[in-house]
């Protein structure tokens, strides 16, 4: 093989190598982003097995019950695959109410990675039966993440949203319930057995605009229909002014027959 090949070969196999580092490798996440304050305090005394917490920023805080060692955090994508989701302010709440932070979790023997697929946290060999927090990005006006632990949920949304109108607001699975505490709604479901949750709302606001927006349609369309009537009964009139409606439904021919016919 001459040189002239071995240049391009070379750059294959750099990019190769780099995308495999990409996507099977995986690094730690740094001691700033694990210990930052979260937005609000953690919901820990909450009786369900998974709390999360809507803000009006577009993020979510989650607390898990957890009985196992390990959670692997991540969304699907539209192909079957999966992403890792960006975490912070991640904490550890043991059963006796003490908090740890994540560098504290990894120095008792636990570790938290980021790979491009997901983020892996392994609690350390003390933790058993406790809760883990953290905090990460949402959307504006929806909510969906895969079930990392099955039984109850709670969802609470931002302040003055709501799902209650639909198509503008909605929630899967079905079965669940929605509370009202103060300006905030609460959706509880008793047992979630499915691989995601999913919630759509709205402002109380975006009801009034697309109202406004529909009675606006409304009258522009009964406008137009109105418009189209008298032009055609303006047709009409001219039609008739100029003697081009003639009435040749054949009583022309009863005074006189056609040849042959009398």
């Amino acid at each position: 093989m001459n040189r002239r090949h071995l240049l391009p070969l070379a750059l294959v196999v750099l990019v190769f190598t780099s995308g495999c580092a990409g996507f099977f490798g995986s690094q730690p996440i740094s001691d700033d982003q694990l210990d930052e304050e979260p937005p609000a305090p953690y919901t820990w005394d909450s009786d369900v097995n998974a709390h999360i917490t809507l803000t009006e920023n577009a993020r979510f805080q989650a607390v898990y019950r957890l009985n196992r060692s390990s959670i692997e955090l991540f969304r699907r994508d539209g192909f079957g695959g999966r992403n890792s989701i960006p975490v912070s302010a991640v904490r550890y709440r043991y059963p006796n109410g003490t908090v740890i932070t994540g560098t504290e979790l990894r120095e008792r023997g636990g570790a938290i990675n980021r790979s491009r697929s997901r983020v892996s946290i392994t609690l350390p060999d003390d933790a058993e039966d406790g809760k883990l927090a953290f905090t990460s990005s949402s959307t504006p006006k929806r909510f969906s993440l895969p079930t990392f632990v099955n039984g109850s949920y709670a969802v609470v949304l931002p302040p003055n949203r709501r799902i209650e109108v639909f198509p503008f607001g909605k929630a899967t699975p079905g079965g669940y319930e929605v509370e009202t505490d103060g300006d905030q709604r609460i959706i509880r479901w008793e047992s979630v057995e499915t691989d995601a949750i999913s919630v759509q709302f709205y402002l109380q606001r975006d009801l009034l605009i697309f109202g406004g927006a529909a009675a606006v349609l409304a009258v522009v369309g009964v406008g137009g229909l109105f418009y189209y009537k008298r032009r055609i009964e303006a047709l009409r009139e001219r039609r008739e002014e100029l003697g081009l409606d003639v009435d040749t439904g054949g009583d022309e021919f009863d005074d006189d027959p056609p040849p042959g016919m009398g």
